[in-house]
């Protein structure tokens, strides 16, 4: 099965700012989707809205400063039943995100879409935690029809 793998390195030294903007609704919202609901914590759900379509993401796996683990629970269907994951670590001032989307049956068209939109939003985190403005949906970069 092939995988969305991203690698971004962000200079900060908090783990805990990262993991709450990649735990926490309002840190979700300030860099991925403006409509972000729902409940961050293990067993919870997460919602993310794009306009007209989203995902809703269960919380599978929590680890503080560490790595958080979702399974898509609705969306698109190449999106269903796929897991993502955060990795997190320290490297002195930076602290470096590993990023997966994992567990896709297919490299279909809409993968390569996905996987630079996750490059998009990703460098959105990294602004985020670098300067304090993320770009969320709507105000992201623009790729391509699906949008």
């Amino acid at each position: 099965m092939p995988d969305i793998l991203h690698k971004v390195g962000i200079k900060s030294s908090s783990l805990d700012d990262a993991y709450q903007a990649l735990t926490t609704v309002d840190g979700l919202s300030r860099w991925w989707t403006g409509d972000t609901r729902g409940n961050g914590k293990v067993g919870g759900e997460l919602q993310f809205r794009f306009g007209d379509g989203g995902f809703d993401m269960k919380v599978l796996e929590l680890k503080p400063g560490q790595q958080i683990l979702w399974q898509v629970a609705d969306g698109p269907e190449e999106w269903l039943g796929t897991k993502i994951s955060f990795d997190l670590k320290q490297n002195g001032d930076w602290i470096v995100v590993l990023f997966k989307h994992q567990g896709w049956k297919a490299p279909v068209e809409f993968m390569h879409h996905c996987s630079t939109k996750w490059a998009v939003f990703l460098l959105s985190l990294k602004s985020l935690l670098e300067s304090g403005k993320g770009t969320p949906w709507p105000n992201e970069i623009k790729l391509d029809t699906w949008e």
